[in-house]
């Protein structure tokens, strides 16, 4: 899985979703010819970014390349069950990255178009937002 070596601040603060905004950076394909592109905002965790990741490669075999356009940076935080309220601040659990609208998540290239689609197909399954796909022009 995806973490960070090393992290500037170990707890961050949540932030807040800006739902109607649109990612500006991110948002073509830098490397591959087809791409998956979000259509919505969402936290996507490191298992799921490995997850999409593994059924990708899986599907593709030993075939074309891979480029996994997001990282995980953002720490999220998670009080033991049963706990009463105070005591500060609970550890860290997972890490997340926070996706925008028009992100572009994962790149292929060398692989025929058919295939490029039915493997990002299996990556969206794994993913907690709506996706696209896309083809470089």
């Amino acid at each position: 899985m995806l973490i960070p070596k090393k992290v500037k601040h170990r707890k961050w603060q949540k932030g807040r979703s800006k739902n109607r905004q649109i990612d500006t950076r991110g948002t073509h394909l830098s490397f591959g010819a087809f791409g998956l592109q979000a259509l919505s905002n969402a936290w996507v965790t490191s298992r799921q970014i490995e997850a999409s990741r593994r059924a990708i490669v899986n599907y593709l075999k030993k075939g074309g390349k891979l480029w996994i356009r997001i990282f995980p940076d953002k720490p999220v935080t998670q009080r033991p069950p049963e706990v009463t309220m105070g005591g500060g601040k609970g550890n860290v659990e997972f890490y997340v990255f926070p996706v925008r609208k028009g992100r572009v998540l994962f790149e292929i290239d060398g692989v025929s178009e058919e295939i490029a689609r039915v493997a990002l197909s299996r990556a969206n399954d794994k993913m907690p937002l709506k996706t696209k796909f896309i083809k470089a022009i």
